[in-house]
């Protein structure tokens, strides 16, 4: 009995990290990274275009918007990375060729976003919708598609903190690649532990807050119904607010400006602006109008349907959170007899 308190208390103390990150098919690697970003991207995909139907929007705009928004987002989103992390890629003894192995790692969320919402804004002028609202629609997919994606950074063994001595500390261990012993990213576990293990588990500390974030935004945008790109902001708010410690507790290699991360700075600076954009964007009113998210090339009596039925849906919901004496009369309004036409 002793034997099984000791081996489940050994076993409660750490986490183990996997083995490796890639396995191959034949000559084909398969990366567990690659696979988390497309799970990450199908979800996001999936949750908004729910929400964008649900907002009155027209069926199968998300994927459309993806079509440019992914690639433009994967760009950005390397294009960040390798530029605020240079040092990894250029100078001497570096191979800049490693700085389009995307496989290998390495997106920085804000060039994905930027960038992102560049083939976004393409895709919404051809669609003739506004580019807030469907922001709006996607902002808690894009969050959850980041939470998924700090699993590839579980599997790369990678951004991570410090060492630890909590329960959920992170075992990390030394991998061996045969053909490069260079390569640890492509090695294989040897059983080793690393000096500083176990270490705070940072991508899993940012994995429970993105989650976190976008319950946050969906309860608040239910609730508050905003529009605008105010959901958008409060994504960008809460996300942020969370980057900046978690970033703090990171100890892979970056460069700083006045003595902290840049990562740390980009999130200071874009909490503010999400913050001030929250707030100056309720000036502009109730959530768009339903008939404003049909795309240009819908005929225009599918529009009026649709719309049509997003308000019919809204009444029905208005009339259910009703107080029960609200309900009643509706009720009794509807049962009663038809009026002669003079009387109507």
């Amino acid at each position: 009995m002793a034997d099984v308190n000791t081996a489940s208390a050994a076993f409660l103390a750490t986490i183990p990290s996997p083995d490796q990150g890639v396995w191959h098919i034949g000559p084909v690697p398969i990366r567990a990274y690659a696979l988390c970003i497309i799970a990450g991207i199908i979800v996001a995909i999936w949750l908004g275009e729910r929400r964008w139907v649900n907002r009155g929007g027209t069926k199968g705009t998300v994927i459309d918007v993806a079509v440019f928004a992914v690639p433009f987002g994967l760009v950005g989103g390397r294009l960040y990375h390798v530029i605020t992390d240079n040092q990894l890629y250029f100078g001497e003894g570096k191979n800049p060729l490693n700085a389009l192995k995307i496989w290998d790692g390495g997106l920085g969320i804000w060039g994905a976003i930027a960038l992102g919402a560049v083939g976004a804004l393409i895709a919404c002028r051809r669609r003739g919708i506004p580019l807030p609202a469907m922001a709006d629609a996607l902002a808690p997919g894009i969050v959850i598609a980041q939470a998924i994606g700090r699993l590839g950074n579980y599997f790369n063994q990678e951004l991570y903190g410090a060492h630890t001595d909590l329960p959920w500390g992170l075992e990390i261990y030394q991998r061996y690649n045969p053909t490069n012993p260079d390569d640890f990213l492509n090695g294989v576990s040897t059983g080793v532990q690393l000096a500083d293990s176990p270490v705070h588990p940072t991508f899993l500390y940012e994995l429970i807050w993105n989650l976190g974030v976008a319950l946050l935004v969906i309860w608040a945008d239910k609730k508050f119904r905003l529009g605008h790109g105010r959901v958008f902001a409060l994504y960008v708010a809460g996300y942020t607010a969370g980057r900046f410690w978690i970033e703090m507790m990171r100890t892979d290699t970056a460069n700083h400006i006045l003595g902290l991360r840049v990562n740390v700075w980009t999130s200071i600076l874009l909490f503010a602006a999400a913050i001030a954009y929250f707030v100056l964007a309720a000036k502009r009113g109730p959530r768009e109008a339903p008939e404003t998210l049909w795309s240009k090339d819908v005929p225009r009596e599918d529009a009026d349907a649709a719309s049509a039925s997003a308000d019919s849906g809204e009444s029905h919901a208005e009339v259910a959170a009703a107080p029960d004496t609200v309900r009643d009369s509706a009720a009794d309004k509807a049962t009663e007899d038809p009026k002669p036409d003079a009387e109507k």
